[in-house]
């Protein structure tokens, strides 16, 4: 099966988010939203975790973390443009236990969409500080471009990179009209995201949290429909 025509003749472009989203916030979809104006992709998938292997136990269960982030994309605010998938493909190959690889999760999306899709692999700033200890990690350039999220100011010769990685980064540097129009090989860095929020904070601040302010501090960080599956499924109490 291959992406099929893209929007206007252009080449299709699929945009793609992984993570553990245990649970998903408002900065999953902030940067969702980000890339799905700049590329404006023909698709938005969101890819949970299957058994992330650099990561510790998850919490949720997966059925319960893709039926939050149905629940927070079916209600963004403002509505995301392109068809929002959840893609279950790294929680059904860790159904062994095995771990799973974000550079397998890209082959199978690549032999799924063809080799002229533009398929862009979403992820912030944080992760390229250690994008040297993923698996095969060079491999990603050739099956996909990346979409990498910064604040304001990022400079990736005064980050704390790998020096091999920010290398790697610097000769593939293009616009956004350029990674959407090219299969893979290029890196879009978009210095307009300022959302501080993760997952670890929110629970926490739900393990403190009681029945009669559940949610007065956390409208800020996970939407009331999350919040709500949250409570009623008596998630991240332990």
């Amino acid at each position: 099966m291959n992406a099929g025509a893209g929007t206007q003749g252009r080449r299709p472009c699929i945009a793609v988010l992984g993570g553990s989203f245990d649970p998903v916030h408002h900065g999953h979809v902030a940067l969702a939203r980000l890339f799905a104006e700049l590329l404006q992709p023909d698709q938005l998938r969101i890819l949970p975790a299957g058994r992330p292997w650099q990561k510790q136990s998850l919490q949720a269960s997966d059925d319960d973390r893709v039926a939050m982030l149905e629940l927070a994309f079916a209600h963004a605010t403002p509505p995301i443009a392109p068809p929002v998938t959840v893609d279950r493909q790294e929680i059904a190959r860790s159904a062994g236990g095995a771990p799973t690889y974000s550079v397998d999760t890209l082959r199978a999306l690549r032999a799924e969409l063809g080799e002229e899709a533009s398929i862009v692999f979403v992820m912030g700033a944080d992760q390229l500080q250690r994008l040297d200890t993923w698996r095969d990690w060079r491999d990603l350039f050739g099956l996909a471009n990346l979409g990498v999220a910064t604040r304001p100011g990022y400079d990736l010769a005064q980050e704390k990179l790998p020096p091999m990685v920010a290398q790697e980064l610097s000769a593939r540097l293009a616009t956004p009209d350029a990674v959407r129009d090219s299969a893979h090989g290029k890196v879009c860095l978009a210095q307009t995201l300022a959302v501080d929020i993760s997952a670890s904070r929110i629970r926490a601040a739900l393990q403190s949290v009681t029945k009669a302010n559940f949610g007065a501090d956390l409208n800020a960080l996970v939407t009331t429909q999350v919040l709500d599956y949250i409570q009623q499924h008596n998630l991240y109490k332990n």
